[in-house]
């Protein structure tokens, strides 16, 4: 059965039986184990512990996996494109056109020796690209679009000038200027304080929701993706091990999502120690939740 999205429309991305397989002298390591979802015009959120496979699921939509992964699925599909049978060459025409990733660090995904406007105007199309004073002016209003007060003093700063927040603004403004109609984020707030966090999180539901683009947001923040997405899909070592309605998943059923649930920290906790995950080997292999 094809995965369907929650919108019941015809889904812009499907991916159907993942695996992604990491070979070694010693061992096979099955990183993403049969992983299916699909998403819409909405906002799917992926949750997990470190190394639960949600940040290689999000680079193997877009095919930056590592050489020596070994990738395959039944289906992965957006649009009409096939991204697994698809060339190198074809596969430019997605990255950041159609499909557009927002990086964890923008300390590390921005060139520390360009500026900032001169970076954004890189990721216009060539087929879109006017005088550079028109090309200007776009990036200018993409930065205003992002909530930079100053665009014109921004613009002209180098990456290590901004501050982490207004840094991370600034590659959503890179990743918007091809337009796009997905977008994943991949832990873009966790490297800021709280404040700042949910400047940038109100900024990209502000976004998604005038540009109708779909977002595939992968965090380890259950309380926030639950305030945040529309549907939440909870990893464990590769695997979906349950998926639910955002508002819904203080109701999770899975012990492992129930597990992370009783792990996290409340105002007025009474506890005197927060309870660790206990596992069953029985998850590896359980069905979806």
């Amino acid at each position: 059965m094809m995965p369907q999205s929650v919108t019941g429309e015809t889904p812009r991305l499907v991916v159907d039986d993942l695996r992604i397989t990491f070979r070694t002298p010693q061992r096979v390591i099955e990183a993403v184990r049969g992983v299916s979802f699909a998403v819409g015009r909405e906002k799917v959120g992926i949750v997990g512990e470190s190394g639960s496979g949600k940040s290689m699921t999000g680079r193997a939509i877009l095919r930056l996996t590592p050489p020596r992964a070994e990738v395959s699925a039944k289906r992965l599909s957006f649009g009409d494109t096939d991204l697994l049978a698809s060339t190198e060459r074809q596969m430019l025409k997605v990255r950041g056109r159609r499909i557009a990733m927002i990086m964890q660090d923008p300390r590390h995904a921005l060139d520390p020796v360009m500026r900032v406007g001169e970076q954004i105007a890189e990721a216009i199309p060539a087929e879109r690209r006017g005088r550079a004073a028109e090309d200007r002016d776009r990036v200018l209003a993409m930065l205003e679009a992002v909530h930079i007060r100053d665009p014109r003093h921004v613009y002209g700063l180098y990456p290590h000038e901004v501050s982490g927040g207004m840094g991370q603004r600034v590659m959503i403004a890179m990743m918007l200027m091809p337009e796009p109609s997905l977008l994943i984020a991949d832990e873009p707030t966790s490297a800021l304080d709280v404040t700042v966090r949910l400047r940038v999180l109100a900024i990209l539901d502000e976004l998604v929701a005038e540009r109708n683009l779909g977002l595939i947001f992968i965090s380890h923040d259950l309380n926030l993706v639950a305030s945040f997405c529309d549907r939440v899909l909870i990893m464990y070592a590769g695997r979906i091990v349950e998926e639910c309605v955002a508002s819904e998943l203080a109701r999770a059923r899975h012990p492992y999502t129930r597990g992370l649930l009783a792990s996290l920290p409340r105002a007025g906790d009474t506890r005197a120690r927060l309870p660790v995950l206990a596992r069953d080997p029985a998850w590896m292999t359980s069905e979806l939740g």
